[in-house]
């Protein structure tokens, strides 16, 4: 083990991928040498050069469609789409081509495809570049959703992503990239897609959330341990599949349950767990389970504003209180 930054982890996890397999090539803007969006892919470009790293013009519709078609004809393409907020102008793409391809066909191709892309807000950066979409895509079939919130499942959910054989959508969180962790050293260390972890251990309260607010939620966990309140963190890792099974455990073993994600509530992640959790595990609830998520607005550019309008410590502390009075 060593630790190492969330985008070390990435770009870790792409350079073994693509020395590993030569089919593995990066799209996206500021993937040549006078880019790196975010670190993520610092270093690749001189070890890779332009016959595997194609640094593409602001045109999403277009690079997109080439990974999409480039995967369906032998490569596997990493296609990274700077900010989850333009994934609308590259949805055609994604989701009346590459995730229904394999159907169509009859099974005749597949796309082993992945798009990486960054989302979420505490940054001040404003309505176009603070939403969190990875609902949109979880609603679709035959595209799978990933989406870390630790250096170590990074690394190993892009590289079980790249060697899937269907494409796969990683939203990457910015305010997690310089965020340090302890990373596996093993070339061949994988996170399975669809399985959740318990970040922490209790038995009193489970919280059910992924992404940054994960943090929230362990760091909520420990300030509630000193009111004598035992909080168990689920992880999601994988928003599609989701991991039922897992989900379902820690209802049973706790009974009290705070569904967190950082984005709107409606038609949501955390709608769909609470449906999960109401159709399989209704009578193991003590009382009835609680969602937290944004305030139905657009990411304020203002901080102040945008703390009020998205989940805190607090805000999780203070709904996990409620479950057990």
């Amino acid at each position: 083990m060593k630790k190492i930054t969330f985008a070390q982890a990435i770009s870790e996890a792409l350079a073994e991928e693509m020395r590993r397999d030569d089919k593995v090539v990066l799209l996206g803007l500021e993937q040549g040498p006078g880019g790196a969006a975010f670190g993520a892919t610092e270093g690749l470009y001189k070890e890779f050069g332009d016959a595997r790293i194609f640094d593409t013009p602001i045109a999403e519709y277009g690079y997109t469609g080439i990974s999409v078609g480039a995967a369906a004809t032998g490569l596997r393409p990493v296609c990274e789409i700077q900010f989850n907020d333009w994934m609308t102008i590259a949805s055609d793409q994604l989701i009346n081509q590459a995730a229904f391809m394999r159907y169509m066909y009859g099974g005749k191709i597949q796309v082993p495809l992945v798009i990486r892309t960054n989302c979420g807000g505490y940054r001040s950066t404003a309505a176009q570049h603070s939403k969190m979409m990875e609902s949109w895509f979880a609603f679709i079939p035959g595209l799978k959703v990933v989406h870390p919130s630790t250096p170590m499942d990074a690394k190993g959910l892009l590289k079980s992503a790249i060697r899937d054989n269907n494409p796969v959508v990683m939203f990457e969180h910015k305010q997690l990239y310089s965020t340090v962790g302890e990373v596996s050293e093993d070339p061949d260390f994988l996170v399975p897609i669809g399985k959740c972890d318990v970040k922490r251990p209790g038995k009193d309260v489970t919280i059910i959330t992924y992404s940054y607010v994960t943090h929230f939620a362990l760091q909520a966990a420990e300030n509630l341990a000193k009111q004598g309140i035992d909080v168990e963190v689920v992880d999601l890792r994988t928003i599609k599949p989701l991991d039922i099974e897992g989900i379902l455990a820690s209802v049973r073993k706790t009974g009290r349950v705070l569904c967190l994600q950082e984005t709107w509530l409606t038609c949501s992640v955390m709608s769909e767990v609470a449906a999960i959790i109401a159709e399989n595990a209704m009578d193991a609830l003590k009382t009835p389970l609680v969602r937290l998520g944004a305030k139905e607005c657009p990411n304020p550019y203002n901080a102040k504003l945008e703390h009020y309008m998205l989940p805190s410590v607090e805000s999780i502390t203070e709904a996990v209180e409620k479950l057990v009075r």
